[in-house]
């Protein structure tokens, strides 16, 4: 008999099926596949079941990875599914669109040469394939408590955080001024990489499962705050970080400049046949494209123009490509598809004299690092070109943007915007207002949805200790 633990030997890592570039620049559909439940099983045994599971400590959700391997390893996708709901609430949103390679997979042993399990692929098999079986949350053992909780955003910090509430007989009800649920995982992050049918299936499961949806109410505008702290014992904030980080330079005013996020969500938008949003869609097609930016949503605004029909896609990052922030896979399916990138290279000024003509860029070198470690990018003199463009995105990153009632209820914030908690470990993310939490993007910066996740679920254990409930 073959020793398991050896597998790996005779199973080489393979992915799921990957459409071609030239069918996948036709639409805006997910453009990977899924594994069987032979395909699955087989990937999943090439885990070495390592004593200390570096995979399981580097996931910010701390998934019980090697256990729920070997489950669909052995054949057993219902106990899978429910592990791994034990410790993530969106797995099958994490398991497409997490950058396992600097995570899970990039911490796995053997990603030294023998190609990491494919953990990432498997963590999306295993939701998916469980719901299409019929399987649905264990809820046998919840009691109604008779506490209501509001919870405001329904993006991945504010679904995770009713997700944990529900489960625990408190009745979670998420206000959302978008007329679907996910936030930016619905209007940000484009079809090629999170179709919207899977938060669709999301928001049906948990409204099975208790949570309230009040959609297309925007809280403070609509709905006052002060009448949720009235009708609620508790309020959840989780409004994410929306307001686009700006260069600073000449030209960044001339019509032809878009920030990447109204970019992407009118997109998207239009995808979902959903109402234009003020200013209408963008259309890029037959120009040429310059994205500024090296980041995940850099790369989603690189790919979208692409598929619009955009003559030529060119990135510009101000560090090397082995400084790049944003996920590999993401980087590579952009090349794939056809952007030209300029790496050591830093945008000083956008040229045109009524709309956008081309950028103008400066060649940089990497200096000493600063406080976070990461080599400063200087500019070398004498270096400057000018990219010629008809449009130009800027893909910089995200600020919070704190709506102006939080100072009315005492919530206090820090001088960059993002909200003050409490380093209390029994109440995590409590905020300086004693019934309010908050978690996310709005308290740690834009980040990651993996990252956002544990958050709203932290948030929804310092809400059950508030609550009485721990």
């Amino acid at each position: 008999m073959a020793d398991r633990h050896l597998q790996f030997l005779d199973q080489p890592r393979s992915d799921p099926p990957k459409a071609s570039v030239e069918l996948r620049l036709r639409d805006f559909r997910e453009i990977y596949g899924s594994y069987d439940a032979t395909a699955a099983a087989q990937q999943a045994g090439r885990c070495l079941a390592c004593g200390n599971p570096f995979c399981e400590w580097k996931c910010p959700v701390h998934n019980y990875i090697p256990n729920w391997l070997k489950l669909i390893e052995e054949g057993n996708l219902f106990e899978a599914a429910e592990l791994s709901h034990r410790t993530n609430s969106l797995p099958e949103v994490c398991g497409r669109i997490c950058p396992q390679d600097r995570l899970c997979e990039g911490a796995c042993t053997l990603n030294d040469g023998l190609g990491a399990v494919s953990i990432g692929a498997i963590e999306k098999y295993i939701t998916d394939a469980a719901l299409a079986a019929g399987w649905k949350p264990d809820m046998s053992q919840v009691r109604p408590t008779g506490r209501r909780v509001a919870v405001v955003g329904a993006g991945p910090a504010g679904l995770a955080c009713a997700d944990v509430l529900v489960r625990h007989g408190v009745a979670p009800v998420v206000f959302d001024r978008y007329e679907r649920i996910g936030g930016l995982l619905t209007f940000g992050i484009p079809p090629f990489k999170l179709e919207k049918t899977v938060l669709e299936r999301r928001a049906a499961l948990m409204a099975e499962m208790g949570v309230e949806f009040r959609l297309g109410i925007e809280v403070g505008v609509a709905l006052p705050f002060a009448a949720l702290l009235a009708e609620f014992d508790a309020v959840f904030l989780g409004l994410g970080a929306y307001q686009p980080v700006r260069g600073g330079f000449p030209g960044e005013e001339l019509r032809g400049v878009h920030a990447a996020l109204p970019y992407l969500i009118a997109n998207i938008r239009h995808e979902l046949g959903l109402p234009d949003p003020p200013g209408g869609r963008i259309q890029l097609r037959e120009q040429r494209v310059v994205v500024l930016g090296g980041g995940d949503t850099a790369m989603d605004c690189n790919r979208t123009a692409l598929r619009q029909g955009a003559q030529s896609v060119t990135c510009t990052y101000r560090r090397d490509e082995a400084n790049m922030p944003g996920s590999r896979r993401d980087f590579r399916n952009s090349r794939e598809e056809g952007v030209e990138f300029l790496f050591n290279r830093q945008p000083i000024e956008i040229v045109g004299s009524e709309r956008v003509e081309g950028v103008k860029l400066v060649r940089t070198e990497l200096g000493r690092p600063d406080a976070r470690g990461r080599r400063v990018p200087q500019s070398v003199a004498g270096t400057e070109e000018i990219v010629d463009a008809d449009a130009v995105i800027v893909a910089f990153g995200f600020l919070p943007s704190p709506p102006p009632w939080l100072a009315a209820h005492d919530i206090r914030v820090h001088p960059n915007g993002r909200v003050r908690i409490t380093a209390a470990a029994a109440r995590p993310f409590q905020t300086t207002h004693p019934q309010v939490f908050a978690g996310g993007d709005m308290v740690r910066g834009s980040d990651l949805v993996v990252t956002a996740v544990f958050e709203g679920r932290e948030a929804a254990r310092g809400i059950l200790d508030y609550l009485g409930l721990s």
